[in-house]
């Protein structure tokens, strides 16, 4: 299934291949594009099932939305014009060369206003069920284990200390979830301006203090190369053993190995992870087999709201630039000094027939 097939004088989309399942439906069911066609963009799938988008998937479209696939230097080699656009669906772009989109005059935007509430949602979510050992207890059901419930005793959250490995947007809207619960919150994250922290009240602290002071660390930042094992054997070797490890945010993050080491030998109670640091796990992974584990395929997150919230993101950014005017949440912002990019904004605005007064193309 697909929207209008694309004309050449009018702006074109192409939808990463990834979103459809074998019976030709977007998995994750409305993502706003019928927005598209609203506006008169015309939009398709791309015909491919890649895991990374080259020349020949991109050559002729004036954007495109994606999801799994990554962008590499290859993404550009060979084409004729790149889309002035790429509009990720989700908040990470650790597989997104933000150097090469640069250099080519490409806008990469992500969608932070649509993932943050479902992923603090699905923090809190984990939290809660690592506390309460839900897995284990429903294994207990299902296996005719009743009797060994007692073996499972849950610890509270009310009146814990929570500690966060990034402050951004989500770890903020997970502050507001923690309110009921009566949580102290401290927080390592070198970029939050301590007046945003203060008026959430949150305390900003060093990544040991948040490792060795928390009833429970959950790791929200951006994997980048300062952010790769961060929460390292040395780090771990801080926590409570009453402690629990959450991780909402990359695999990457966490060195899995020192991980294991410290929940097999039971220097920490548990730990929740909604990602890994290979996707998916090796069948033999010991995390597979742990009972003090909850564990999600990277996708915790993801329900209807998510998929609304993205969509509508991803969709009012491609609008923007066919207005004439860079989107919101362009992660890659020293592309906006492109000699090419206004010229290009007024051109894909005439096109549209989409741009504002104040923005007529000249």
């Amino acid at each position: 299934m697909a929207g209008p097939q694309p004309a050449a004088s009018r702006v074109t989309v192409g939808v990463s291949h990834d979103f459809l399942d074998g019976d030709g439906r977007n998995v994750w069911g409305d993502i706003r594009l019928s927005e598209l066609d609203t506006a008169g963009i015309d939009w398709h799938y791309l015909p491919r099932d890649t895991d990374e988008l080259l020349a020949a998937d991109i050559d002729g479209l004036d954007a495109v939305l994606f999801a799994a696939p990554s962008v590499t230097a290859r993404t550009f080699a060979g084409a004729g014009r790149p889309p002035l656009l790429l509009a990720r669906f989700g908040v990470g772009y650790d597989a997104v060369d933000l150097d090469a989109c640069t250099r080519h005059g490409v806008l990469v935007t992500i969608t932070p206003d649509g993932a943050r509430r479902p992923v603090a949602t699905a923090a809190l979510t984990l939290l809660l069920a690592v506390l309460h050992n839900a897995a284990t207890k429903d294994r207990l059901v299902r296996e005719g284990r009743w009797a060994e419930r007692d073996r499972w005793m849950g610890r509270g959250l009310t009146g814990r200390r929570v500690g966060l490995l990034g402050l951004g947007n989500t770890a903020r809207d997970l502050v507001g979830l923690l309110r009921p619960f009566e949580t102290e919150i401290i927080a390592y994250d070198p970029y939050c301006p301590p007046r945003a922290a203060a008026e959430l009240g949150v305390r900003l602290v060093d990544a040991d203090t948040v490792m060795a002071g928390s009833d429970a660390v959950i790791v929200m930042c951006v994997l980048t190369e300062e952010t790769f094992h961060l929460v390292d054997a040395r780090r771990l070797s801080l926590m409570k053993r009453s402690a629990v490890l959450l991780n909402v945010a990359r695999g990457p993050i966490v060195d899995e190995t020192a991980l294991i080491s410290a929940l097999r030998d039971g220097r920490i109670r548990g730990a929740g992870l909604d990602v890994f640091e290979n996707e998916p796990p090796d069948p033999g992974n010991p995390l597979l087999r742990m009972d003090n584990v909850v564990l999600s395929p990277h996708s915790l997150a993801w329900t209807d709201e998510m998929s609304a919230g993205n969509g509508g993101s991803a969709v009012r950014a491609v609008l923007d630039v066919a207005t004439g005017r860079p989107p919101r949440f362009v992660v890659n912002r020293d592309v906006l000094d492109h000699p090419d990019l206004s010229a290009r904004l007024s051109e894909l605005a005439a096109r549209a027939g989409l741009f504002t007064d104040a923005e007529l193309p000249t």
